[in-house]
């Protein structure tokens, strides 16, 4: 029925062999027919609000080879001119994900994975730019940790890797468990565990349960994990693992400890090889864990002490992650990537060490915290009440459900008119949120010169 002879049996394993095959003569898959490029491999992948057949000939009409599709698309305007470019399978999600496992299954080369509540993204950075110094390293692009943007992440590691890193999110139970079947990680790493995504896990102990099915995939298949010390929850979730690197700030393979954290985090390292302090570009003290991770995974692999620090130094984030930005006289920490009740306690914290006369609070609401979530929004306004601010400005969600003294807004751009509508000098801003509160938009007046 189709050029490449795949038919509708194409999830048994001779057929995705074929697939990949074909996948071999063009190794780039697409699922946004936005971003096709000429001889892409286009899945057309289903959602809610949306259905990737309904695209798949305009995916062939802007260069790609083949779209593979999991419905009868007879009737769209221009089938039968590349009918011989549609594969037709039974599921695309699955026959995506089963030709992301075939293709993992031709390296014989280390495979870790990062999971965690806060900080996966920046450590999994971390560890990229630290082996990238010795390795041919593939990793993550951006935050594509989910079930389609694993096996994208799978697909994109080319013959010459040394080393993959695949950062895995979850909001679920049997997530990482699921992740873990196809992209099989020989050494992995928990950031840590806090109250994140509480609506899908049902609670922090549901939370501990589902990240720590990374751990338990390495202890059943005789892997390795990194294990942040400090944390007696990693110690005693990481037992029974075949092998255990620790770092931390005291008793630990690797240790170290914050020497300034202002405006920037400055690490030296206690224990293990070191070339002196590491000057980080990383706002706030919470990232030491992730710079510590960064340090032992690349010791572990044999990364020279002078290569560990010149690739954690080069690291500069982005993306709305631990930023310190200069914005005429003003200074702004955007970590407004995401947040939970853990990461936004961590960084108001840090915040009341910056140095700085003036400070202004953007808060942006926190998602996916279900039955709990007006109760973690009080406990951060109760955080707020502790400490002197110029201004507090929260923004949508829960905080709109609490009564307190402070700046209410709806939305990210009243917040930002407010923000434009006032002149500031001298002035450090913190903006935090869930990335559904968009609180970058907040500081855009600040950001083109405009306040």
């Amino acid at each position: 029925m189709d050029k490449a002879g795949f038919g509708e049996e194409i999830n048994n394993p001779y057929s995705i062999g074929k697939l990949y095959q074909l996948y071999l003569r063009h190794p780039s898959v697409c699922t946004d027919t936005r971003r096709v490029r000429k001889g892409d491999l286009f899945f057309a992948l289903k959602g809610d609000h949306f259905n990737g057949n309904l695209f798949a000939v305009q995916a062939l009409k802007s260069g790609a080879a083949y779209s593979v599709i999991d419905e009868d698309i007879s009737v769209l305007e221009g089938y039968s001119e590349y009918a011989g470019q549609l594969i037709r399978v039974k599921d695309a999600l699955s026959c995506l994900q089963a030709l992301a496992a075939h293709h993992r299954n031709q390296f014989s080369i280390p495979f870790i994975a990062i999971t965690g509540s806060n900080g996966k993204t920046t450590t999994k950075e971390l560890i990229h730019a630290v082996l990238s110094e010795k390795y041919k390293t593939y990793t993550t692009e951006g935050n594509l940790n989910n079930h389609i943007g694993i096996p994208i992440t799978l697909l994109k590691i080319k013959k010459d890797a040394e080393i993959a890193i695949v950062e895995m999110g979850a909001n679920h139970l049997d997530e990482i468990a699921s992740y873990c079947t196809y992209t099989r990680p020989t050494h992995g790493l928990i950031t840590n565990t806090g109250k994140a995504h509480l609506e899908g896990f049902g609670s922090a102990e549901g939370v501990r349960k589902g990240k720590g099915e990374l751990f338990d995939y390495l202890r059943a298949y005789g892997g390795a994990a990194f294990v942040m010390w400090d944390y007696d929850y990693l110690q005693e979730m990481s037992k029974g693992i075949r092998e255990i690197f620790s770092y931390g700030t005291n008793h630990a393979d690797i240790t170290g400890i914050t020497e300034s954290s202002a405006p920037y985090l400055k690490v030296r390292i206690t224990k293990g090889r070191s070339e002196g302090p590491i000057q980080t570009r990383l706002t706030g003290n919470y990232n030491l864990p992730n710079v510590l991770a960064a340090v032992c995974v690349g010791d572990y692999f044999n990364v020279e002490p002078a290569s560990i620090r010149k690739g954690i130094e080069r690291y500069e984030p982005s993306n709305s992650r631990s930023q310190l930005i200069k914005a005429g006289t003003n200074t702004i920490v955007l970590d407004a990537y995401n947040a939970n009740p853990s990461s936004m306690k961590l960084a108001i914290e840090n915040f009341i060490q910056f140095p700085a006369g003036d400070k202004i609070l953007l808060l942006g609401a926190m998602a996916e915290l279900g039955s709990e979530s007006v109760q973690e929004h009080q406990q951060i306004i109760q955080q707020i009440e502790a400490n002197d601010w110029k201004d507090v400005l929260l923004v949508g969600g829960d905080f709109q459900k609490i009564k307190h003294p402070y700046h209410r807004f709806k939305n990210a751009e009243e917040a930002g008119d407010w923000i434009a509508s006032r002149a500031f000098h001298d002035t450090a801003f913190l903006v935090k949120g869930s990335r559904s509160m968009q609180m970058e938009r907040t500081i855009e007046s600040l950001m083109h010169g405009r306040s």
